[in-house]
């Protein structure tokens, strides 16, 4: 388990004046030696000053940018190891917390994952297993929640990926898939979650960032493992072209150009695929010649004392 002096626990928070001060003093009474970071995301309320009364570091910004905006400024605020993630609004228990730090060491990425009973409304239940199915296909691992935003994770490891987070309400997605798909640890621990605090509102539009999500889980696949999205349409245009030329074989004795255009497409879509699976293999082979690169130098000034310089390029 992370001690609490390795701990930073960030709270990305955007009007939650009617629940932070309660949620950062009970946060604190459980992990006293953490530190306590609030990221208040342009409020126009008292959050800030709620959140600094009980002592918590505060992060402002001038204008409201997204939640995934305040989390990527909370990460590079945090000074210790591992980065843990709150709601402010106090739907998630602090209690919860150590259940997710017992399985970090061993594990890069723990998340607290809700049951469907947890879920805000029957429709918001139903849009997130339609995110999970998809999710857990395209990764090849069941992923029992994948936009819990109480997750805690190793500072390190998500710096890889922050420039990938994006400003508004997918980063649990982001950062599910890119840990899952680079190879590293996840966890998955179930929690229940309580009713948001009275004057709290959830910033989440299901219809708009719905889109948003399944066009960010697209885009994280595609970056890792594009074959997944690419294969499963060449096989549907050429299945179509196939069935289509040979309903016209068996009833006209000819094939028709339409037949050929479908067949013609699934081979251009399979291609694609094959191509883009090299060049996202391509990218991370080089990313890690890099990295091992920049160990042995790191290696060489600690054994040597000599300084020597290099430049870092990400592809």
């Amino acid at each position: 388990m992370i001690s609490d002096d390795k701990l930073s626990i960030v709270f990305p928070a955007y009007n939650e004046e009617a629940s932070i001060a309660r949620v950062v003093k009970r946060t604190r009474e459980i992990k006293p030696r953490a530190e306590i970071i609030v990221v208040d995301d342009g409020s126009n309320d008292r959050t800030a000053l709620e959140a600094a009364s009980e002592g918590a570091k505060v992060v402002r910004h001038p204008y409201n940018k997204g939640n995934g905006a305040a989390v990527k400024s909370g990460i590079r605020t945090a000074t210790r190891e591992a980065v843990l993630l709150l709601d402010a609004d106090g739907q998630h228990s602090p209690e919860d917390i150590d259940r997710l730090l017992e399985h970090m060491g061993q594990y890069d990425l723990v998340i607290g994952a809700r049951d469907f009973s947890g879920q805000a409304g029957l429709h918001r239940g139903f849009a997130n297993w339609a995110y999970n199915s998809l999710a857990s296909y395209l990764v090849e691992m069941k992923i029992p929640d994948l936009t819990s935003g109480f997750r805690c994770f190793k500072r390190e490891k998500v710096l890889e990926f922050i420039h990938l987070l994006p400003n508004g309400y997918s980063y649990p997605t982001t950062t599910t898939m890119s840990f899952i798909k680079s190879g590293y640890n996840v966890k998955f621990v179930p929690i229940k979650v309580h009713k948001r605090a009275k004057g709290s509102k959830s910033k989440i539009r299901i219809f708009r960032d719905g889109i948003r999500f399944i066009n960010i889980i697209l885009k994280i696949i595609t970056l890792f493992n594009p074959i997944k999205i690419f294969l499963p349409i060449a096989a549907m245009w050429l299945l179509l072209g196939f069935l289509y030329g040979l309903g016209n074989v068996v009833l006209r004795g000819n094939i028709p150009n339409g037949a050929v255009l479908l067949l013609s497409m699934g081979i251009i879509f399979f291609l694609v695929g094959l191509i883009s699976e090299q060049i996202a293999a391509l990218r991370f082979e080089r990313i890690g010649q890099v990295d091992t690169q920049l160990l042995e130098i790191i290696s060489h000034e600690l054994l040597t004392g000599e300084q020597v310089g290099v430049a870092r390029e990400d592809g």
